[in-house]
């Protein structure tokens, strides 16, 4: 029996009709339309990019059974998605784009020893109550390698990572340590690895999560007096992925509590991945002990991309929003946006939207509107040792002289000018703060704060400090 795509399709809409309320079957699969078979592959069209992406999202599962039914187990799914007017004023066109055709990522479960006083385990991420507790990895499997493009500024974390998930803690690169500015793909690569390990090992346990959340968890189980439940849990996990690990500088529970995790997990073989905006060797407030084992593995750093890599990441963008763009546009905005990647596919969603809203062409003109206002709204990064320097260099003093114990005034002034710009431009905590300006604790920043409000109410000068100070620093 010959098929063709209409036959395939209706089988396929008689076995999805069975499995869904009425509803959703007419919302969502009543106006596809099927277009061509070829061989394994089945093409639909559907009404719009929302349309696709709701399916791949919440029916992807229910169609590839369906698909697989009628046509074997190396079916295939491409959309033709029908843009309306999109992106010009021109005549509708059409884009393909292949189904992801991709579970979403299965929980895993482990095994939980039964104490003697049937006490149970807490799971920090769900309700805790069963013995074989359920984990949801906490991974975007939209972050994966294949989408992540390589260039010389990311080659060695993207090589380093791909070991790791070919054999998780088995390698020398444990731990792994991917550290870099903001926007540079650390978070990528770090998920990119876990979907990995998860494709190639189901059964391993694999656990993303930020340092922020592993703090909260930390202070909840100390709350309810089940540090040891917490303990025991992450001690279970196959690979464990942590994402901005400089956040836990200054808490130094959440740094003992990780030390004990860390060296059960290393000496038993398990991978730890971990993610930083400055090497080991940079971080502030972080115990010695907890530095040395970062030190352990390997530390790759992911630089800023190079105009070919930013060439390519647009190209990569683009293919995967199936949407066309004239080279020359491309170019512009990889000469005129350097600074990470995640500017650059901003970039390219803002020219989509505008493009495609307001009817306008893709041009020069409308991306140099575009990478313009990026450019201008993009602040300089500033760090505590730019500040010092920056405050030291205004009132013709050196940072040694700024740190010192003097209780000279001019001096007292400076530091704690010093102080108030760190905490207001800044993520850092006080005792971090405190600490890298002449070893200092937390009340004496929150001090130093409240000082330089009040004078800058009732001291002309000063005020004049502040705002001088402002404008070198924001600028």
């Amino acid at each position: 029996m010959n098929h063709t795509a209409e036959s395939v399709w209706n089988d396929c809409l008689s076995f999805i009709k069975d499995n869904i309320k009425p509803q959703a079957f007419k919302t969502w699969f009543e106006p596809i339309k099927p277009v061509k078979l070829s061989g394994e592959a089945l093409t639909i069209q559907v009404p719009s990019k929302f349309f696709y992406e709701w399916l791949e999202e919440h029916y992807i599962k229910l169609l590839r059974v369906a698909l697989v039914k009628h046509l074997g187990s190396d079916a295939k799914l491409i959309y033709d998605v029908r843009m309306e007017n999109t992106y010009s004023s021109n005549r509708p066109q059409t884009v393909k784009i292949p189904s992801s055709n991709r579970n979403p990522l299965k929980s895993q479960k482990v095994t939980v020893p039964l104490e003697s006083n049937k006490r149970e385990l807490r799971n920090p991420f769900i309700i805790p109550g069963l013995q074989k507790v359920k984990i949801e990895s906490q991974l975007n499997p939209n972050y994966s390698f294949v989408n992540f493009v390589e260039g010389d500024s990311n080659r060695l974390a993207r090589s380093a990572g791909m070991a790791v998930a070919n054999k998780p803690g088995g390698t020398s690169f444990n731990p792994l340590l991917i550290y870099g500015g903001v926007g540079l793909g650390k978070t990528h690569l770090a998920h990119a690895i876990g979907v990995d390990i998860k494709d190639k090992y189901p059964d391993k346990t694999v656990l993303y999560i930020s340092s922020e959340k592993f703090t909260q968890q930390f202070i909840d189980s100390v709350k309810s007096n089940t540090r040891n439940d917490f303990i025991h849990f992450y001690q279970m996990i196959d690979v464990l992925i942590i994402d901005d690990v400089q956040f836990l500088s200054g808490k130094a529970g959440t740094q003992d509590v990780f030390f004990h995790i860390f060296n059960h997990l290393h000496q038993n073989g398990k991978q730890v991945i971990l993610t930083s905006d400055k090497a080991p060797v940079d971080m502030q407030d972080i115990e010695q002990r907890l530095l040395s084992r970062f030190k352990w593995g390997l530390s790759a750093e992911l630089q800023a991309p190079d105009y070919e890599t930013r060439i390519s990441i647009l190209e990569n963008k683009l293919f995967r929003d199936g949407v066309e763009m004239p080279e020359e546009i491309i170019e512009y905005i990889a000469q005129n946006i350097k600074s990470n990647v995640r500017e650059l596919e901003g970039v390219i969603i803002s020219m989509i939207a505008q493009a495609s809203f307001n009817r306008r062409e893709f041009s020069i003109e409308l991306a140099k509107q575009i990478v313009d206002k990026f450019v201008k709204n993009t602040k300089k990064e500033v760090s505590i040792d730019y500040i010092q320097k920056e405050v030291s260099k205004y009132f013709d003093m050196d940072v040694a002289t700024l740190q010192s114990k003097t209780r000279k005034r001019h001096i007292v002034q400076a530091r704690q000018l010093a102080m108030y710009f760190a905490k207001r431009l800044t993520k850092t905590s006080l005792a971090s703060i405190g600490n890298q300006i002449g070893q200092r604790d937390h009340a004496t920043v929150l001090h130093a704060c409240k000082t330089v409000d009040n004078l800058s109410e009732t001291d002309k000068q000063f005020r004049k400090y502040v705002d001088d100070l402002t404008k070198k620093l924001t600028f």
